[in-house]
């Protein structure tokens, strides 16, 4: 079983370097380019593999934990976490700023993109946490914002046998300059269960 611990921001690579990168004591700021995303194809028509992800090694059996703190302001503005295989095959899951509020919601894509969401107006400005674990074929989603309780949002196909990365991303599909402070990005032992407190 893996042990949970503390992945140093050092430690992981960028995929597509941000406009701007800084560290605050324990935290991370980020500033995103202009126009970054992490779409492909469904409903939009469109292509984007130009978002920003810190990533480290993903294997069967762990868990990613990244934490933030963002001000969403302008719409599709996101942050959370990614998990990447190659540009038709990943996830990104977190916060999105969506029909004038913040949304809880994930993409999941598998050659097209699939997208579920659900509205946190309640979180707007908190620090957000998201959990992605992976266990055999399947990654497990939860969220929660600050200390309360974890939300499940999406169970999700991914081969066993794929070489996956995970980790912290950010994007401004409509603009430069949307700043994140990334809190946490722990990596530890998979869900114990599906249901409930992944931790028990």
């Amino acid at each position: 079983m893996a042990e949970r611990h503390t992945i140093a921001w050092s430690e992981a690579t960028w995929l597509n370097p941000p406009l701007n990168v800084e560290a605050d004591g324990d935290h991370l700021l980020v500033t995103t380019r202009d126009k970054s995303d992490f779409w492909r194809t469904t409903s939009y028509g469109f292509i984007r593999a130009d978002g920003h992800a810190l990533l480290t090694d993903f294997p069967v059996g762990t868990a990613v934990e990244v934490s933030f703190v963002a001000q969403l302001d302008e719409l599709y503005d996101q942050a959370g976490a990614m998990v990447w295989v190659d540009e038709k095959t990943w996830i990104k899951t977190g916060v999105e700023m969506a029909d004038g509020a913040p949304h809880l919601g994930a993409v999941v894509t598998h050659g097209l993109s699939d997208w579920s969401q659900a509205p946190v107006p309640e979180w707007a400005g908190r620090e957000v946490t998201v959990r992605v674990s992976r266990a055999g074929d399947a990654l497990t989603i939860r969220a929660r914002c600050q200390d309360g309780p974890w939300r499940m949002l999406r169970l999700a196909p991914l081969p066993p046998d794929a070489a996956a990365s995970a980790g912290p991303f950010c994007c401004s599909p409509q603009r430069e300059g949307l700043r994140i402070s990334f809190t946490r990005f722990v990596l530890g032992p998979a869900d114990t269960q599906l249901h409930g407190d992944p931790e028990a």
